[in-house]
């Protein structure tokens, strides 16, 4: 198995534990996660610290506003909140490729990744 798998079948099995009640498009997250680059094999750089300010403001500008080309405005603060608090703000694996992947399909941006 490759690394990126590792990664993949990782992602995947924190997502099913933290959302139980949330349905996977696997297609869309291995798209996400390959979207992300070697940041994935960083250890720090693979997650996102929802106490962070810095860090939460890094991923509205580079993600949500470059990426998916989204206007900032006050929604997309909320969004990235509501995403912290659904993976749990005391889980320490807020993991970068399912931080995206939730708010990428909140926006339905997923045709970016097409």
């Amino acid at each position: 198995m490759s690394k990126f798998d590792e990664k993949l079948e990782l992602y995947t099995t924190e997502f099913k534990k933290t959302l139980p009640s949330e349905s996977l498009d696997a297609d869309f997250l291995k798209k996400v996660t390959k979207g992300l680059g070697p940041s994935i094999y960083n250890a720090d750089a693979s997650k996102v610290s929802g106490s962070d300010e810095k860090e939460l403001e890094t991923v509205k500008k580079n993600f949500l506003i470059k990426k998916l080309g989204l206007t900032d405005s006050p929604a997309l603060d909320e969004a990235i909140n509501e995403v912290i608090e659904k993976l749990g703000k005391s889980n320490r694996n807020k993991y970068r490729a399912i931080v995206y992947y939730l708010l990428a399909k909140k926006f339905n941006k997923e045709e970016i990744y097409n």
